[in-house]
């Protein structure tokens, strides 16, 4: 049967959300207030969406746009955790049209995709993609490999399911040792940049402004798609995590730890809190989000020698269990190939 779609001007935010709570991969960074995080911080955020012949949203994407000058009206265009695809072939086709035209109109040098496909295998993604003519990146903004944990069984399960030396640190020590877990309100937030900031310096890694965390927590904590968790020692707080929640997935997306008190293992204490967070908040997996892209004999063989780039967190997130999954990684829509054979030749340099 033949269906008529269009291309649905100026989506409601409110619409978009419901579209993409329905939707099997809806994910915490297609939903419009990840769009209004980031356009508090350098994007500007568009939701371009397809509707059928009643109106109801089929498919569609929030894209990101970045300047790379203000005095250069040239951009580059960045869909994390999407598109959110029809059913219907014929709706995706004129979804890939509507993107092309929204980037074109926003300068885009290129487009980079990175879909959500760790949750659930797709094994038609990449043909699809590569039918739209994207190409494989190997420059990803999101880490592509990652570990998921199932949350569906009860405690005892997912306890099980972690190595003994992580399940031990986890419910016993922390707890042994006189570790205090909150969840965090927004005066915690100082503290949380605190530990974010001797992280960042200890492990050698960029961390966001002060602000960004806390307009993070402002936009997803009310509602409870986000908490703020810390672990803390006779008043001290020594270790904290903002873990993301979207539908039934479950994102460790921010982590901090002081350099104080490691002994009493703060950081196994509060991950450990945030898994049992997302769980009674209805999570059935839990994303650590990010190890190296490695594959799992690689991982198992180098993860006590190496500590550069994601390696240094590898070996916590190890312990916990779950799967080691791979996406289809980044996928490049190039719109301007002068101007991004350039802009690749300056990220070679940069490297």
């Amino acid at each position: 049967m033949f269906m008529t779609y269009q291309i649905l001007k100026n989506t409601p935010a409110d619409a978009w959300d419901r579209f993409v709570d329905a939707h099997i991969d809806g994910h915490t960074l297609q939903c419009s207030d990840w769009g209004r995080l980031k356009s508090d911080f350098g994007w500007q955020a568009q939701i371009v969406a397809i509707t059928d012949a009643q109106g109801q949203i089929v498919a569609g994407v929030q894209l990101l746009y970045r300047r790379l000058h203000r005095l250069i009206p040239l951009s580059i265009g960045y869909i994390p955790a999407g598109p959110l695809f029809a059913a219907d072939p014929a709706a995706n086709k004129l979804l890939w049209q509507a993107i092309d035209r929204a980037a074109t109109r926003h300068g885009a040098i290129f487009v980079k995709v990175e879909p959500c496909d760790w949750y659930r295998e797709r094994p038609e993604l990449p043909v699809q993609l590569a039918a739209a003519g994207l190409k494989p990146s190997v420059q990803t903004i999101q880490p592509p490999r990652t570990v998921v944990i199932d949350l569906s069984g009860d405690e005892d399960a997912i306890l099980k399911a972690m190595n003994q030396s992580t399940r031990y640190k986890a419910s016993k020590v922390a707890p042994k040792k006189d570790i205090v877990i909150r969840v965090g309100t927004r005066a915690d937030l100082d503290s949380f940049n605190a530990l974010m900031a001797v992280t960042g310096d200890r492990d050698s890694f960029g961390v966001h402004a002060p602000e960004y965390y806390r307009r993070a927590y402002e936009l997803f904590a009310p509602d409870e798609r986000c908490a703020l968790l810390i672990a803390s020692y006779e008043g001290k707080d020594l270790a904290g995590v903002m873990v993301f929640r979207h539908g039934t997935k479950a994102c460790y997306l921010y982590g901090a730890s002081s350099n104080e008190e490691r002994n009493r293992m703060p950081t196994f204490g509060v991950q450990w809190a945030a898994m049992r967070w997302a769980r009674e908040h209805g999570a059935t997996c839990y994303d650590l989000w990010g190890i190296p892209d490695s594959d799992e004999a690689t991982l198992d063989a180098q993860f006590e020698s190496r500590h550069d780039g994601l390696w240094g967190v590898y070996g916590f997130k190890r312990g916990w269990g779950g799967r080691v999954v791979r996406s289809v990684g980044a996928w490049d829509k190039v719109y301007n190939p002068p101007a991004y054979k350039l802009y690749q030749l300056i990220l070679k340099r940069r490297a």
